[in-house]
């Protein structure tokens, strides 16, 4: 049987806190690596963007587990979560208006657009 990875301290890892952390870390370093964008256009529509991609991210994880809250939470939640993704869509269209949207931020959209449905058609 093998050991439990610990911490510093000696005590179990919670792979939820390592999972947040992890994720955490990688949104941050995104939005670092925004800076570094191109001064044109697209690099600013981009930089410009990176609130909304994360915000979309994690109403999309959010999503993941909405089905562990009560019928009337998760209503709210489901709700909730349409708002968001139609607000933070919009801003981001709005900021590609005058070119193509990147695909990878066209796919975002689509999942989250795509996981509320699922959730509101069971």
């Amino acid at each position: 049987m093998s050991e439990q990875p610990s911490s510093d301290t000696g005590e179990p890892l919670d792979a939820d806190k390592l999972t947040w952390s992890v994720l955490l870390g990688r949104w941050i370093e995104f939005a670092r690596g925004a800076l570094a964008l191109p001064d044109d256009a697209q690099g600013r529509a981009l930089r410009d963007s990176v609130s909304d991609i994360i915000a979309l991210q994690a109403v999309w994880f959010a999503l993941q587990h909405v089905d562990e809250l009560d019928a009337d939470e998760k209503a709210l939640g489901l709700d909730r979560a349409e708002v968001l993704i139609e607000r933070h869509a919009a801003f981001i269209n709005k900021r590609w208006a005058n070119r193509e949207l990147p695909s990878e931020l066209s796919a975002l959209i689509a999942d989250t657009h795509e996981a509320i449905a699922k959730l509101r058609s069971t």
